[in-house]
This record gives structure tokens, sequence and C-alpha cells, in this order.
């Protein structure tokens, strides 16, 4: 169960990695690459737009290999959109700039970081549900969320390598070329990930799908037909978790070191820390989930971001490294407290014929709601002088109505665990 979980943790690890060096990108460098007839401000704002692309495109991707996932297994999803988003990732690599192409150039990014996010938009269903169908019940959650920690893992290897370059190249020399390296080694990673994933085997559960011949024959017709309001429930309930995220590792990576001054490597440096935090908190946070259930995990996490959102701005306005750090580290870990128990969560709020695709839509629909917006609306609202305010007020309204979500939806803990399972649950 262990080398499964690892492999599964490892190809998300690299996939999310493919993801986030780009978010790191656009926060530093593609805007003055990609942009440079605007002024820096639009700049970051057109490269933020190319950034949030990949987040509409995700829950295409979650329609195509959800389909995938409930009709050919959950196995053929890991392979093909890693391979997908690799092959993304080490083009954009070799992007010709502005300068090179003209407005060819923006255009092919968006159409790459298109393609990118389609892949991304299966990964997370199939790497959990490998976790999640192999794992005893009343371990699930834990087991779920080895591959949870692979975006923690993904982040901190692309921001490591960019923040060994900020440190080795001058600025002129990451300009030209520095910017790319991670974006190549994405695609080596991608090719080691797809030879440690062709080893997986398929889960009981889909197997015992196929020989009751009781897959479903549209899983995305049922879904809408019979599971939309499950749907809209869990998109907007985690929301609020792909909001921080992206606050604290991609608008306020920008905005410390365009507005404040901050070095770009202590800032790198302070966002990393907050991170590694979270994904060492993530299998935490699921023991807690087996033990007393998901939906309080998720209530408690909601609740602490919601109290955090307006002291985290007034410790990043003061744009010293103790609180900077103080402030990301808290709202990673309220973050956490309600993913760390998604990887269980989800899929068992769907039943298994159309588990794949349900699950995928909503958890990609969240990223929507919050991670393709939230970089946007924070960087028109930190235009004003003093404490970007109106960050916070965003980030706690998408906090409440992600906890309004959460009340909403009945508690999944297996009748095996401690305690019984909520009525109104769909079964494992």
């Amino acid at each position: 169960m262990f080398r499964l979980a690892a492999a599964s943790m490892a190809g998300t690890a690299i996939e999310f990695y493919d993801f986030f060096a780009y978010g790191t990108a656009a926060a530093l460098v593609l805007g003055r690459l990609f942009f440079p007839t605007v002024s820096p401000l639009v700049g970051t704002l057109a490269a933020f737009g190319t950034f949030g692309i990949g987040f509409v495109a995700r829950p295409v991707g979650s329609v195509l290999f959800g389909h995938v996932g409930d009709r050919f297994g959950r196995r053929p999803v890991l392979l093909a959109s890693l391979l997908l988003t690799g092959v993304a990732t080490l083009a954009i690599g070799c992007a010709p700039t502005y300068g090179t192409l003209g407005l060819g150039a923006p255009l092919l990014l968006l159409a790459l970081r298109f393609l990118q996010g389609l892949g991304v938009g299966g990964e997370w269903s199939g790497a959990v549900l490998i976790a999640a169908e192999h794992a005893p019940a009343h371990r699930r959650a834990l087991w779920a969320s080895i591959p949870q920690t692979g975006p923690s893992f993904g982040f901190l290897l692309a921001n490591g390598i960019t923040l060994t370059l900020s440190v080795t190249l001058t600025d002129a020399q990451f300009l030209a070329w520095g910017w790319r390296v991670p974006f190549w080694f994405g695609g080596l990673l991608a090719a080691v990930g797809l030879l440690l994933r062709s080893r997986l085997v398929e889960t009981p559960v889909f197997r015992e799908l196929e020989a009751g011949r009781t897959r479903a024959a549209l899983p995305l017709a049922e879904v809408v037909r019979g599971h939309w309001r499950l749907v809209l429930l869990t998109a907007g309930a985690l929301s609020f978790g792909y909001s921080v995220f992206y606050t604290v590792t991609t608008w306020s990576l920008s905005y410390g070191t365009e507005r404040l001054g901050v070095d770009r490597t202590v800032m790198l440096g302070c966002v990393m820390t907050a991170v590694a935090a979270s994904g060492a908190a993530t299998p935490v946070a699921a023991f807690l989930g087996d033990r007393y259930g998901r939906r309080p995990l998720c209530l408690a996490g909601c609740t602490a971001v919601a109290l955090w959102m307006f002291p985290l701005v007034a410790l990043l306005r003061t744009g010293r490294p103790p609180l900077l750090l103080l402030g990301f580290v808290v709202a990673m870990l309220g973050f956490v407290t309600a993913f760390g128990v998604a990887g269980a969560y989800l899929p068992e709020l769907f039943e298994a014929r159309v588990r794949c695709t349900g699950a995928a839509v909503g958890y990609n629909l969240a990223g929507v709601l919050g991670g393709a917006v939230t970089p946007l609306v924070a960087t028109a609202a930190g235009r004003v002088e003093g404490p970007p305010w109106g960050v916070a007020v965003y980030l706690t309204g998408v906090t409440l109505l992600s906890l309004g979500c959460f009340l909403l939806l009945p508690e999944t803990r297996p009748a095996g665990a401690p305690a019984a399972t909520a009525a109104g649950a769909a079964p494992a």
C-alpha cells in the first residue's frame, strides 16, 4: 500500500511542480518577457491572466479524464494526464518571447498553459482514487493524504530551483534564460514519473465495476443529472483553499517584490517554509479526519482562515521577514486542516460509478473560483497605497462561502471507523 501511495504522490508532485513553476514565473518575469509593451502592473495582470487560463482548462480536463477514469480505469488517467502536462511544460520552457515572435508569443503561451491545465485537471482525482480505493476504510483519509502532499513537494521543488537560480544568476541572466530551466527540468521529471506510474495496478473498486458491468456509460451526464448540487457544493467548499494557497504562493510573491521592495530570495524563502509546514501537517490533518470525521476538520480549517485574513494582510504589509513568515504559515496551516482530508472526503461523496468525474469536476471548479480569480483580484486590490484590505475582504468572503457549503455537506466517515457514517453519504 505504501509503495502504491508513494508512486501516486511522486506523480502528483511532478505534475503540480509543472503547474507551480508557471505560477512563480508569472509572478516574477513573464509580464516583462511576453507583455513588454504595457505598464508593469498591466503586464503582471496579463501574466496572471495566462496563469488563470490553466485553471479554466482544469474543469475541461476533469470532464475528459473523469470520463476515462470512470469508463476505462483510474490507472490510464494517471499516465495520460502526466504525459500531457509534461509535454506542455517542456514546450513552455522552449517558447519564444515577445521580442522574437511578437504577438504570437503570448498566444502560444496561452495555448500551452491551457494544455498544462487540461493535464492537471485529471491528475488529482486519478491520484487520490488510486490511493483511496486501495486503502482500508478506517485509514482512508490517511492514505489518500499521501498524494495530497504531492502539490507541496511540487511547489517546493519548483521554487527551490527558482530560488537557486535567483541566487546564482544575475537578473539579466535569469531574465534571458534562467526562468526556462524549471520548465526544462519539469519535462525530465515527467519522464521519470511515467516510469513510476507504469507499475501501478488498477483499483479493486473499478475492477468490481468492470466485472459487474456497472460502469457509467456517460459519467458526466449522470453527474449533471443526479449529482449537480453535490458538485456545486464541493466546488464552493474547496474554493477558499485555492484562494488562500495562491494568495500566499503567487500574489504575495509579486506584491512583496514589486510593491514592498522585499528581496525575491527572501520572499521565496518565506513562502517555501510555509508550504513545507503545510505539507508536513497534511497527514496529521488526515489522521484526525479518520478519527473525528472529515467535516469537522473542514469546518475548523475554514473558520481559522476566515479569522486570519486581516492579520495576514497586516503582517504582509510590514515587509518584515519574520512577520511575513508568521502570516504565511498560519494561513497555510488553516488551509491544510481542511484540504488534508479532501482526498478521502470528495471521493466518498460520490458513488463509485461516477466518482472520478464527480470528484474531479468539483475539485477543479473550485480551482476556477479560487485559483484563477484570486491573483487577478488581489493584484487589482493591491494597487492602493496603504495596506490592501480589499484582499482581506475578498478572501474572508470566499472563505465564508466555503464554510456555508461545508455546513450543507454530509459526513462520510465509513461505518468501520470510530464513528458511524452520516446519513446521506454515498457508499465507499
